[in-house]
């Protein structure tokens, strides 16, 4: 489905997405069925994806970055989305959109020399733990704790749940209450962890409905002992943190709903124009004609939000609103997508063999992951 970009899409946006049109035509659709069996990308093609950049858009120069701006991520995992096979992009896009970002924002010196040159190349992939299995979108009821241990370590104790990348990750941006007798978001802190640390391990890879290509996993810290300096930003203030990279996190779940949209109804509109039903084919009937149209009104108009969003992010300008606003528009307007397009697809969107039946399933969870549609309504009502 061909779409128009707004003025501010510059020429270095349109060689990144057509950098990263190539890589799903060359990586993404090749090997996207086999990733999905065996649960998770290799190792390698972090790499391949490091490489070209896509792990450093925002990022400065000296760690290997491009130093671009958020119409960048919007343009990248848009198209990486079209591959029709969503878990790939999350879990590429948590590794360089979600959880990266703690560190490049409000690590140290020290830490950001340590780690960002690594991951932004691929060779250390990241994910950030902060959802717990009894806290769902309300951040501040997490129960992990983080206690000094003399002045040289951190003790930590508790679990986290639905974590992308937790399976294949090398470095956790952990979030843990510090001060147990703070109320709500106060007290909380986040921690740098590394895969290996004592008393840290993968309690499990969790098997999921979809996104079936990203690991996600349970994790447990038992008296995990990590060094004073893995402290990430303020003490007591990774609440901030938290929210402030929500902000990064919806917009880019944004994007890759309005890639997942355009493939299912470019598929679409491919089935119905050759399917015979009633003495022609389904694309002659008014009706599928009208819904294929609905869904791309929609969808122009979904779109035109996520790149108005990434446009004021681009510029400093305040957008908790319009990004609350993404994520609640796009996360519910793909499922609808996915619908209309399956039922137009009949029995065949109930079959394995079919994209529309894998992008159906990968599409459930965005309107809930990354804040769910109520919180986020919210958010938009609190500034109304």
């Amino acid at each position: 489905m061909t779409t128009r970009d707004p003025a501010f899409v510059t020429d270095e946006h349109r060689m990144l997405r057509d950098q990263a049109r190539r890589f799903v035509e060359e990586e993404i659709r090749p090997n996207g069925d086999a990733w999905e069996k065996q649960g998770h990308v290799p190792r390698e093609v972090y790499r391949k994806m490091g490489s070209l950049g896509f792990f450093g858009l925002r990022y400065p120069e000296k760690y290997g970055g491009s130093n671009l701006d958020a119409v960048a991520s919007v343009v990248l995992w848009e198209e990486l989305a079209k591959s029709g096979y969503a878990g790939v992009g999350v879990g590429a896009s948590v590794h360089a959109e979600m959880a990266s970002p703690h560190l490049a924002r409000y690590g140290t010196e020290a830490q950001k020399d340590r780690w960002m040159p690594k991951i932004v190349s691929g060779e250390a992939i990241t994910a950030v733990a902060v959802t717990e299995p009894d806290g769902g979108s309300d951040v501040a009821a997490l129960k992990t704790r983080a206690r000094r241990k003399g002045n040289d370590k951190w003790v930590l104790n508790g679990s986290k749940m639905f974590i992308t990348n937790g399976v294949l990750a090398d470095v956790y941006f952990v979030a843990a209450r510090t001060d147990p007798e703070a109320k709500g978001s106060r007290g909380i802190s986040m921690f740098i962890v590394e895969k290996g640390a004592p008393g840290f391990k993968v309690a499990k890879q969790l098997d999921k409905l979809g996104w079936r290509s990203s690991d996600t996993a349970e994790l447990v810290f038992e008296d995990c002992e990590i060094p004073a300096e893995n402290l990430l930003g303020e003490e007591n203030k990774g609440f901030y943190s938290i929210m402030s990279n929500f902000q990064n996190e919806r917009l880019v779940a944004g994007a890759g709903a309005a890639g997942e949209c355009a493939r299912a109804i470019e598929i679409t509109l491919d089935w119905v124009k050759q399917r015979k039903a009633f003495g022609g084919v389904l694309w002659d009937k008014q009706v599928v004609r009208h819904k294929l149209s609905t869904l791309a009104m929609k969808l122009e108009a979904g779109r035109a939000l996520v790149y108005h969003t990434a446009y004021l992010d681009a510029r400093g300008i305040d957008c908790v609103k319009e990004v609350s606003m993404v994520k609640a528009y796009m996360g519910e307007f793909v499922n609808e997508c996915m619908y209309v397009c399956g039922q137009l697809h009949g029995g065949m969107a109930f079959m394995r063999e079919s994209a529309i039946e894998r992008m159906y399933r990968d599409a459930r969870v965005q309107s809930i992951g990354g804040g769910a549609s109520d919180v986020m309504l919210e958010e938009v009502a609190k500034r109304m």
